[in-house]
């Protein structure tokens, strides 16, 4: 299939893990494909380059979420060099504990800058964009912690629901203009955001605490399970999906 061809997508936080499979995944239907890293564009380039090489369009870029100058510089930029600008993909993110009385502040603000701010400044850039297209496709990735509490990622959870309620607010504001802006809400996920839990054996205890209650019995789910969920929504199969975050988790906040 080719449902994407002549689309331009701008994926942030694309040169690795989720973000980087969903940027190959639209690529391979035909979509040209921005990709965003947050400071050095030879790592967004590495995955344009392997896009190009398979036959793709793409290219690399560098902006930091937290600076929406120039982010929104680099995203004029892109519509500018393609024409226009028809998806727009939120994978930038941080996962990292802020335990109660042990967290400083220089913590909190980076994870609150980029896991809710930083979706936001995206948004606020692509929009223009997007309305001048005649309409686009948002997704935004959140987190299984959207919707329950993990104990000492309590601001990692707060992000993560922010991201999935300003995801129906936008949906609101946005679907009068062909705007649809919907998120994901992953489960834990083999990226290399969690590769130190995976495989220092001081986190076995933890491992096993998520075995026991992951009902497919697969611990961790692979980039390309969530990328194919991802090309679903931003694709014309989805126009009728406003506001929605889809949890899709291997079954860990299913129940005990």
């Amino acid at each position: 299939m080719m449902r994407f061809s002549g689309k331009v997508a701008v994926v942030t936080g694309g040169s690795q893990g989720i973000g980087a499979r969903i940027a190959e995944r639209l690529a391979a239907e035909g979509a040209i494909v921005a990709i965003i890293a947050s400071s050095d564009p030879a790592k967004a380039q590495r995955v344009a380059d392997r896009i190009e090489a398979a036959g793709g369009r793409a290219t690399g870029h560098a902006a930091d979420v937290r600076r929406p100058a120039q982010l929104r510089a680099v995203i004029d930029a892109i519509a500018e060099r393609e024409g226009r600008i028809d998806l727009l993909v939120n994978c930038a993110g941080v996962f990292f504990p802020t335990p109660a009385g042990d967290t400083d502040d220089t913590a909190v603000d980076q994870i609150v800058d980029i896991n809710l701010k930083g979706p936001f400044h995206a948004i606020n850039a692509v929009t223009p964009h997007l309305r001048a297209a005649g309409g686009g496709k948002i997704v935004s990735i959140a987190s299984v912690a959207a919707l329950m509490g993990i104990g000492t990622y309590s601001l990692y959870c707060a992000t993560k629901s922010g991201v999935a309620l300003m995801t129906r607010a936008l949906a609101v504001e946005l679907a009068p203009h062909g705007i649809n802006v919907n998120a994901i809400a992953p489960g834990n996920t083999a990226t290399p955001m969690n590769e130190e839990i995976r495989r220092d054996p001081v986190h076995q205890p933890m491992l096993d605490a998520m075995a026991a209650r992951t009902p497919s019995g697969r611990v961790y789910s692979d980039p390309d399970d969530i990328a194919g969920l991802a090309l679903y929504m931003l694709s014309d199969d989805a126009r009728a999906m406003h506001g929605s975050t889809v949890l899709i988790d291997e079954g860990f906040s299913a129940g005990m």
